[in-house]
């Protein structure tokens, strides 16, 4: 009967001890799951946060690729614009001298228009002394030169170049061989005849049966027949190497003497 009070004690004593553990370890137990929640909750900043640092990094990165390749573009562009610069002040280096010479077109033009016309009656007046060949055409240039010297709307390089090939044709006259058809007054009778030329040498006419021969007498001024047999066989073969029909060959023809010139 004495130990009862004991054990009842112990047991007292006991009782009180295991609420409070049992209370210990309910509190323990919430405060942890707390902790692992908020553990949870950090993971979840913090991986929240790593994402914005990375959007940040890859903006950065791209910011970073964008800025330099406008320097390369601006590097690029201040040489094109150093080029452009060096074109610009050439081209107003040339732009200058451009206008120093159309200040100077018009003296030129006022120099060398009065040297074309005389150039042109120089021509006119070759023409009227020179052996009579071909006169309708080549006076018919010489008129067609003066009228084209009138216009306005032909540049004076132009004209200018219709003379010189005007002066050209009459130098290849005195080269080549010629055989054309005219209407010759011999002797006061209008004949009809092909006109041999040797470049300005000699001039020959001979009808197409070869009853009338003769050539151009600078002396004289005038056609002169030919009478001899040979002067007619040699004219007739001189037709034909102009005509191409035969291979040239040397011609036996009479030609004018040079006459002298006399000084004033």
């Amino acid at each position: 009967m004495k130990h009862r009070p004991t054990a009842a004690r112990n047991l007292a004593w006991f009782l009180p001890s295991l609420v409070l553990a049992l209370a210990v370890t309910a509190v323990t137990a919430q405060d942890l799951d707390q902790v692992m929640q908020a553990g949870a909750d950090r993971i979840q900043v913090a991986q929240a946060s790593q994402e914005r640092i990375d959007q940040v990094v890859d903006q950065t990165d791209g910011l970073e690729s964008e800025y330099k390749q406008i320097l390369k573009q601006l590097d690029g562009l201040r040489v094109y614009n150093d080029y452009m610069q060096r074109q610009i002040e050439n081209q107003e280096l040339e732009l200058a001298a451009l206008r120093a010479n159309l200040d100077q077109v018009g003296v030129v033009e006022r120099q060398i228009m009065p040297l074309m016309i005389r150039m042109l009656d120089g021509l006119e007046k070759f023409i009227g002394l020179d052996v009579p060949f071909l006169m309708d055409e080549r006076l018919t240039r010489v008129e067609r030169l003066r009228v084209l010297m009138e216009r306005a709307d032909i540049t004076l390089a132009e004209k200018f170049r219709r003379l010189t090939e005007a002066f050209q044709i009459e130098n290849d006259f005195g080269r080549t061989i010629e055989i054309y058809k005219d209407a010759l007054d011999i002797e006061g009778a209008t004949l009809e005849v092909n006109v041999l030329r040797l470049g300005r040498i000699g001039l020959y006419y001979q009808t197409n049966d070869a009853s009338a021969t003769g050539q151009w007498d600078r002396t004289a001024g005038a056609w002169t027949p030919l009478t001899g047999g040979r002067e007619r066989a040699e004219i007739r073969r001189g037709i034909r190497i102009a005509r191409k029909l035969v291979a040239p060959d040397l011609l036996l023809l009479p030609v004018p003497a040079p006459a002298a010139e006399v000084t004033p």
